[in-house]
């Protein structure tokens, strides 16, 4: 029993509940008194608020009797406007309608904080999301082929002896041909190696030797005599240092499945029917199959 009253989704029920509850009485006050409307003095405290935030002042006097004759006149307006329905075919009121009701579920879900066996039990299920990319530290000499022609084996084979001879790690720019890029890279994740000279270059650095120049290496621009100076490995973070990232993930998706359940809860309320286009040709009688 202890370790249900602590479970996060117990807790989303019932506040989810007393959120019904809640929006139950209103709708029924709202029904018995429908030409009411009370200013209450929260709602005068919240208009001066505004406006202090706005104009770093207080209002006067008259500058709050004008705040709240704005507040009847707007309340006023927007119930003939419902009682109108003038709501139903505006997409702006609807979508903001939604996205208030998406923010009462998202507040529900943020007032549950994970555990360290959550978050633990999230980086488990969800490697791939945090894991540290394989990072190569290499220099390279480019060889353009156009440039080098026929003779591009005999030139990258002569390179290679020369540049093993000298053993830099660095080469000189000066042997190859011009090239936009930099000539030395340090630590730079596989992705943006791959973005920068494609995704078959950068599998090749993964099964080249490190401490030795090699090659050539042909990427999207040509062919690269490569000098890997180091390779880390990709790998699974520990908690302790993704604990934010994971926390923010975890929260992410307890929003979303938090949205979910409350919409799947207000669709039970509502018979739906989707009344679909016929095909051209179809038989007419299969339009019963059609509607949903």
């Amino acid at each position: 029993m202890k370790r249900l009253l602590k479970e996060p989704l117990l807790h989303f029920v019932l506040l989810g509940a007393a959120i019904f509850a809640v929006y139950g009485l209103a709708s029924k006050r709202t029904l018995d008194a429908p030409d009411q409307i009370v200013v209450t003095q929260g709602q005068i405290e919240r208009l001066a608020a505004g406006f202090a935030r706005t104009w770093q002042r207080p209002p006067t006097d008259e500058e709050l009797e004008g705040l709240i004759q704005d507040y009847i006149r707007e309340e006023v307006y927007s119930r003939e406007a419902l009682d109108l329905g003038l709501d139903r075919d505006d997409t702006i009121i609807r979508r903001r309608l939604r996205q208030k009701m998406e923010f009462v579920s998202e507040d529900i879900a943020s007032q549950t904080e994970p555990t360290e066996d959550d978050l633990r039990t999230y980086l488990t299920e969800h490697p791939e999301a945090f894991r540290v990319e394989r990072r190569f530290t290499f220099g390279h000499v480019y060889l353009n082929p156009e440039r080098r022609g026929e003779n591009l084996d005999r030139d990258a084979a002569l390179l290679l002896a020369q540049l093993n001879q000298a053993g830099s790690d660095s080469g000189d720019s000066a042997l190859g041909d011009p090239f936009l890029l930099e000539h030395k890279f340090e630590a730079v994740p596989a992705s943006e190696v791959a973005a920068q000279f494609g995704e078959s270059f950068t599998a090749q650095l993964g099964e080249l030797p490190t401490g030795l120049w090699q090659g050539p290496v042909e990427s999207g621009f040509g062919f690269h005599l490569i000098f890997i100076g180091e390779r880390t490995e990709g790998r699974v973070p520990g908690l302790e240092e993704v604990r934010d990232a994971v926390h923010r993930e975890w929260a992410n998706v307890k929003r979303l499945n938090a949205n979910e359940l409350f919409y799947q809860e207000f669709l039970k309320r509502y018979a739906v029917t989707i009344e679909r286009p016929m095909t051209p040709g179809a038989d007419p009688k299969l339009a019963a199959a059609i509607t949903e």
